[in-house]
């Protein structure tokens, strides 16, 4: 059978529908990101203050990106997902914040410190875990667990404190007799505050939701699931109010202290991420040598599909001698053994998810499809049998694989 008459893969039960309203959400929300920036510029009268917050804002986005591109390597998730996430939190969240934490501030009478502590966290922590909740509602397959969860709280919150910080920067450039500081100076001290000690709160408060909503996903009754989801929504709520209540009630050595509480729950989650993120290595190299083993791919096949730097070299190799859609193609095709790995391993461990046999056979004939066009580097050394993390057997009755 040549490439070119080769089978067509099978229907994947899980494939997500509603691309396009998705994509045009995401264009909206990019245009609403852009309509707050002008906003913020126009009610502060000064293009050179939002100018200035717009700069220091971007400043910590690098690095914390870097580590949430860094967890999402083996299993990268879909970019319209990504974006979108990212840009919920710039311009969705930010603008459902601007506009109830005012509205419930002028209707009940309440003072800055006590909006802060008792209105903001309710109102933003909601409207952040809106984009995950709607994610795992409707497309499961996006949010798989954990590390998932984890992931996307962290960009909403991204992109959440981008806007956020431009707004403060802004304000700060301006200066102002509660600030007692102004243009440079007001700005820099600001942003050693909120863009230097302290840029990882608001993907702190949101991964609260985030881990319930990956550990929500992994269960298989509603009345687990909920209690859950509103557990981490409470959770979120709580760290950013009393985040707030300590910079507005507590002084400098209560929120010295409260600080360092914080640095102590992220560095928790950030170890969780690494350990999830670890863990994944792990699962991929078992569950790819088993299906190795039956037969599915070919064991000369591992070294490309399971560690960072071979499959990297494996796509390389790919485009110097076929170009980019060669490359396009090992992309693929890994991520398919990736999927394949994870989605197998659940069901030889008895949590296939829903239509799990059948999404493995679908992604198999995915492979099988594409693998004749492959161009991977040649074989190397096998790899060693890495240890099982449990029993790889079925619970319930057996199931048939063809």
């Amino acid at each position: 059978m040549t490439p070119d008459t080769a089978t067509a893969p099978a229907k994947d039960p899980w494939r997500q529908r509603g691309r396009l309203p998705l994509l045009i959400g995401t264009g909206l929300l990019g245009v609403g990101a852009v309509a707050l920036v002008v906003y913020f510029g126009y009610r502060a009268d000064s293009a050179r203050a939002v100018a200035v917050g717009l700069a220091l804002g971007v400043v910590p986005l690098p690095l914390l990106g870097l580590f949430y591109w860094w967890i999402d390597r083996y299993e990268p998730e879909p970019r319209r997902y990504v974006v979108a996430a990212f840009l919920w939190g710039a311009a969705g969240a930010v603008g459902i914040a601007l506009v109830f934490n005012e509205l419930l501030a002028s209707t009940f009478d309440l003072s800055d410190g006590q909006t802060a502590t008792f209105v903001a966290p309710f109102v933003e922590e909601t409207a952040k875990g809106l984009f995950l909740l709607a994610t795992f509602l409707r497309a499961r397959r996006v949010i798989g667990g954990v590390l998932d969860g984890l992931f996307y709280a962290g960009v909403v919150g991204l992109g959440f404190a981008f806007i956020e910080n431009i707004l403060y920067y802004s304000a700060s450039y301006l200066g102002g007799p509660e600030l007692g500081l102004g243009g440079a100076q007001g700005a820099t001290a600001t942003f050693a505050i909120r863009g230097l000690l302290s840029p990882f709160a608001h993907p702190l408060f949101t991964a609260s939701l985030g881990l319930a909503i990956g550990l929500a996903v992994l269960q298989r009754s509603w009345w687990a699931r909920v209690p859950l989801v509103l557990g981490g929504w409470a959770g979120s709520m709580l760290l950013h109010g009393l985040w707030n209540g300590s910079i507005s009630y507590a002084g400098i050595a209560g929120f010295a202290l409260f600080y360092l509480l914080v640095v102590v729950v992220f560095a928790g989650f950030v170890t969780l991420a690494i350990v999830l993120r670890q863990r994944q290595f792990v699962v991929l190299r078992r569950s790819l040598s088993y299906v190795a083993d039956r037969g599915w791919i070919h064991p000369a096949e591992l070294p490309w599909l399971t560690y960072v730097g071979y499959r990297a070299q494996a796509r390389r190799h790919a485009r110097d001698l076929g170009g980019r859609d060669a490359a396009a193609l090992v992309r693929r095709y890994q991520a398919l053994a990736t999927r394949l790995a994870f989605v197998h391993d659940a069901v030889m461990l008895g949590r296939p998810g829903r239509d799990g046999v059948e999404r493995t056979l679908a992604i198999r004939a995915e492979m099988d499809a594409l693998r004749p066009r492959l161009q991977l580097p040649p074989a190397i050394a096998p790899l060693p049998r890495p240890p099982l993390l449990g029993p790889p057997m079925l619970t319930g009755p057996p199931v048939r694989w063809s």
